[in-house]
């Protein structure tokens, strides 16, 4: 189950990825891919909590959830045809990029620690 997840996880980022990019030649049909992409990597990332305990790992793991959430936004402002869509996809890559660096150190800090 765990591999079926971590395959979903990254082929929905892939599509994300993709749809930003096809939006300047398909825009039309760019949204709909990233609806679809972004509701899975948000399920998944909503399913799948911070396996640790502490609050730093925990507040990592909110930085995930609210560049889900701007992912979200991002999206509604792909189908309005606004441009900003970009700055919310942007901020949520940050933030994205941001936790998945340090949920790894801080995982191997609390097994370390123990």
């Amino acid at each position: 189950m765990h591999r079926v997840k971590d395959v979903l996880f990254r082929i929905s980022a892939v599509l994300i990825l993709l749809s930003a990019a096809l939006y300047l030649f398909m825009p039309a049909v760019a949204p709909w891919l990233m609806a679809f992409s972004v509701v899975v990597f948000t399920a998944l990332t909503f399913t799948t909590p911070y396996p640790g305990k502490s609050i730093r790992g925990k507040r990592l793991f909110n930085f995930q959830l609210f560049s889900c959430i701007s992912m979200i936004v991002a999206t509604y402002l792909m189908f309005r045809e606004r441009n900003e869509w970009v700055l919310a996809m942007i901020i949520a890559a940050l933030f994205l990029f941001y936790a998945s660096v340090m949920i790894p150190r801080e995982l191997e800090k609390e097994k370390n620690k123990l």
